[in-house]
């Protein structure tokens, strides 16, 4: 993911400089990214960037020569309306800079700085007169920054790669982030899968003295929303579309072309129903599969047209698994593990997107939010896969969940599931674009947490905003059978219900028992029928047949075998017991396959 690089320390410059150059390397993965670094000696600091063309971040950091305050920001902030106008012209400033030039401003203006910025982004502030520098990130951590202290300095960096590039003694695995990750699908508690290496907390400002670290400060924490008073019903209601219709507008803004990641559910809808642009003026797309046009495509297609919007789907089929062994290296790899290989679909279809519009709004966030989604929990692996202290590891992941849950269920959802669960995603997701949403908006999601219970429970208050803001668009039922002109029919809910349900036991849910059945009945090609209604991607199948060579050449490898908390008996019954069709370990082969090229391409010596 574009974003900085850097070291804080008191060494020599030769040294210090020729690993930044190094660590900025490593995070250079696509021909189209621009780089460039920035050195202050006297503070200690040596900084790097990589950003897409066009980015925030798309240049050498901006300075105040007035004042002596240097800033350096990779991300996006939306601020209120004029805010830039309005501060541009109090610091000097030329050319591309110019765009970032009221981010100086307002750190010279608000003491608070950043708490007053909105979005998702990470910094670097160095303040000369007080010999200071400032590194921080968003209230959220979603443009998430790693860290690394040594005796001799401070290593930071928007991927955990570039840290490993430098730091061997980081290249080794965390037990407990390897727990976790085995266990929850994400690494919990700001640690990673390694050893000596951590995520910045949320709304951090930590300030760097002398080449050190004087001062882990965190300029918001949660309870300052959680401790708002709870509106009634229908003052909930107004005080949110207030809101929303008066921030949507700033998140479309956008000197680059900007596509519309249009799906068949609720989120992406109230975006619309709010937001009209002329027609013909915002490509939208869907992802699609290879066995029918699904549900998703369909609703998506009907939006579009309602809203005078070309429309296109990007279809996940041969190419996609024919590039699959390459694409899955770098799923994991440029996501440091954080996206395990079933994103791979998604690394492949953002590639295209990427070609219609570098800059992407979604829906993304909107029902964590809105609706409290809790998105993952832990998993108990395949019995045996593990040796018995590595399962110690994984139960233990279960007892620090568990204990996460006591937390505000809201910002459970977005101050721990979204920069820990949905993080991978996200990071892998902005390597081909830059990808927007309303949905973490401060001023929005400050508004959620005055939500009274029964708001959250249903998805009342999203219809009815739909159909506040375009009463056409609250005709149309969502993919699931939500919605729709009268509410839509019970029984065309009821069958999509058993649609989903079905393609779910036919895909990667399905139980054991219906995989022997379906074994046995291989010829009527049963899954064909249920496959594609809901979902692009079909990694059971998959498995089984397109990537089935793959799968054993990188499971069933000598080294993989032998890595010390796996039994080689129970992957090689895995995986011969999934390929030949008569059992179903398609979430276990992602998570297999995922620590084992996390072993080989971010573990393995240099």
């Amino acid at each position: 993911m574009p974003g900085l690089v850097g070291l804080i320390t008191g060494r020599p410059r030769e040294s210090a400089e020729a690993e930044l150059k190094q660590m900025l390397r490593t995070m250079r993965h696509e021909p189209f990214y621009e780089t460039g670094t920035w050195v202050d000696e006297a503070a200690g600091v040596y900084l790097g960037w990589t950003a897409r063309p066009g980015a925030i971040a798309d240049g050498k950091p901006i300075c105040n020569e007035r004042t002596g305050v240097v800033l350096a920001f990779s991300g996006e902030e939306f601020p209120e309306p004029g805010t830039a106008e309005r501060l541009r012209g109090t610091v000097p400033s030329r050319g591309p800079a110019s765009s970032r030039a009221h981010l100086l401003a307002l750190h010279e203006q608000d003491p608070s700085f950043p708490a007053g910025l909105n979005g998702r982004f990470h910094g670097l502030v160095v303040d000369r007169a007080r010999h200071t520098a400032t590194l921080f990130n968003d209230r959220f951590g979603m443009h998430r920054l790693y860290y690394h202290e040594s005796n001799d300095g401070f290593y930071f960096a928007a991927e955990a790669k570039a840290i490993l590039a430098v730091r061997p003694e980081t290249r080794t695995a965390d037990a407990q982030g390897l727990g976790e990750f085995v266990s929850c699908g994400c690494v919990l508690e700001d640690r990673t899968l390694f050893k000596g290496i951590r995520v910045l907390p949320t709304g951090s400002a930590w300030v760097f003295r002398g080449g050190a670290v004087a001062d882990k400060r965190q300029y918001f924490l949660p309870r300052e929303w959680e401790a708002q008073p709870v509106l009634d019903p229908e003052a909930y209601y107004r005080e949110l579309r207030d809101v929303f219709t008066r921030n949507l507008p700033r998140y479309f803004e956008s000197a680059d072309r900007m596509g519309f990641s249009l799906t068949g559910g609720l989120d992406t809808r109230m975006i619309l129903a709010w937001h009209n642009p002329p027609r013909g003026t915002l490509p939208s797309y869907t992802f699609g599969g290879m066995f029918r046009e699904c549900h998703d495509v369909r609703v998506a297609r009907e939006v579009a047209q309602v809203c005078g919007q070309p429309h296109e789907v990007i279809p996940v089929g041969r190419e996609f698994l024919a590039d699959f062994g390459d694409l899955a290296a770098r799923t994991v790899y440029m996501t440091d593990g954080c996206a395990d290989v079933s994103r791979t679909a998604d690394l492949y279809v953002n590639g295209k997107a990427r070609q219609i519009a570098p800059v992407r709004m979604t829906g993304n966030y909107g029902g964590e939010v809105l609706r409290r989604v809790r998105a993952f929990k832990p998993m108990a692996p395949v019995d045996g896969i593990f040796h018995p202290e590595f399962t110690e590891q994984i139960d233990r992941a279960r007892t620090t969940y568990g204990g996460l849950l006591h937390d505000h269920p809201l910002s459970f959802a977005v101050f721990k599931q979204a920069p820990w669960h949905h993080f991978g995603l996200l990071a892998l997701e902005q390597t081909q674009m830059s990808v927007r949403s309303p949905y973490l908006d401060n001023d929005f999601v400050r508004t959620v947490f005055r939500a009274p219970a029964a708001a959250c429970a249903t998805d009342e208050v999203c219809l009815r905003l739909i159909a506040d803001g375009s009463p056409a668009l609250g005709g149309i039922a969502t993919d699931r059978g939500i919605g729709g002109a009268n509410g839509g029919s019970r029984a065309s809910r009821a069958l999509l219900q058993f649609s989903f349900k079905a393609e779910y036991a036919y895909d990667y849910g399905m139980p054991q028992w219906l995989a022997r059945a379906d074994h046995a009945l291989r010829p009527l090609r049963l899954e064909r029928q249920f496959l594609g209604r809901h979902k692009f991607y079909h990694y059971r199948v998959w498995y089984r047949d397109q990537l089935s060579k793959w799968v054993q050449s990188v499971l069933l490898d000598p080294a993989a075998l032998a890595r010390p908390y796996l039994n080689a008996a129970a992957v090689e019954r895995i995986v011969n017991g999934h390929i030949t069709g008569r059992r179903n370990y398609t979430t276990a082969i992602h998570k297999l396959l995922t620590l084992e090229l996390v072993h080989r391409l971010l573990l393995a010596e240099r």
